[in-house]
């Protein structure tokens, strides 16, 4: 999506994919495509020079708690330039503070980085009922209260999401991103009927952590009782949004995007 609205624009497309993250298919959407390792920033940027790339973007997703696993040093490898990032630099370990620092020191190679959506805008989401039937005035009232909490979540770095039942909080998102959330949730909530409210921090940086859903979202909203999905209208990526709206009428998923207020 991304790429392709990136070559619409003239650009040349250099892609560099993660090993086990990214999807192989990749390759077909752009002029050069190499693979890389998650750890491997000094690696990107060698890449990065070599090509002549000089604005990059990041797009897609890092399950973020392979960083804390058995073994994780060998397993990931740092580069020297990460190493030294992770260990040294970081003020913490949160998204916005390993990003950002990731960011700075691209810049300081040459290399900005810009703005996810630029190259796709029309994947943000407008505001207004999207898909499946109106929210009721419970679902309503949990659609404002999980706004809010998820705000304040969003402002402390810790999440996106949180999952509503009848103003109650039932799960909050941390490092183990939505879907993960969404299970527990589910498991938490077995008679259903809950409201997942998932929105930009208060002061999203735009350049990476961009929240998303798509379909695969809907599917596990439907699987684990959800009844209705709250989005950000403006500041939410929308993968593959007519799959996702057909999936939506189709299980009875209420998808509404709305501003901040």
């Amino acid at each position: 999506m991304v790429a392709d609205g990136a070559r619409r624009s003239g650009c040349r497309v250099v892609i560099v994919g993660l090993r086990g993250l990214a999807d192989p298919a990749l390759q077909s959407c752009a002029e050069t495509f190499r693979w890389s390792r998650l750890a491997g920033v000094g690696h990107w940027i060698r890449l990065f020079h070599r090509y002549g790339v000089r604005r990059a973007i990041m797009a897609g997703y890092v399950n973020k708690h392979v960083m804390y696993g058995r073994f994780r040093l060998l397993k990931l490898i740092p580069d020297w330039t990460s190493a030294k990032l992770w260990f040294f630099k970081l003020r913490d370990k949160r998204n916005d503070a390993v990003l950002g620092a990731v960011a700075d020191v691209l810049q300081t190679r040459g290399v900005t980085l810009e703005n996810a959506t630029q190259y796709c805008p029309e994947a943000m989401a407008p505001e207004g009922l999207l898909a499946g039937p109106h929210p009721s005035p419970g679902h309503n009232d949990d659609a404002d209260f999980g706004w809010r909490i998820a705000k304040q979540l969003g402002g402390l770095d810790i999440g996106q999401a949180v999952a509503v039942k009848e103003t109650e909080v039932i799960a909050v998102e941390a490092i183990e991103g939505t879907n993960r959330m969404i299970e527990r949730a589910g498991a938490l909530c077995p008679r259903g009927g809950w409201t997942l409210v998932k929105v930009a921090k208060p002061h999203q940086d735009m350049r990476f952590d961009i929240p998303t859903i798509g379909p695969d979202t809907i599917e596990m909203l439907h699987r684990h009782g959800a009844r209705i999905l709250v989005i950000e209208a403006g500041k939410t990526v929308i993968v593959e949004r007519d799959r996702m709206e057909q999936l939506a009428a189709r299980f009875g998923v209420t998808v509404v995007a709305r501003r901040d207020r």
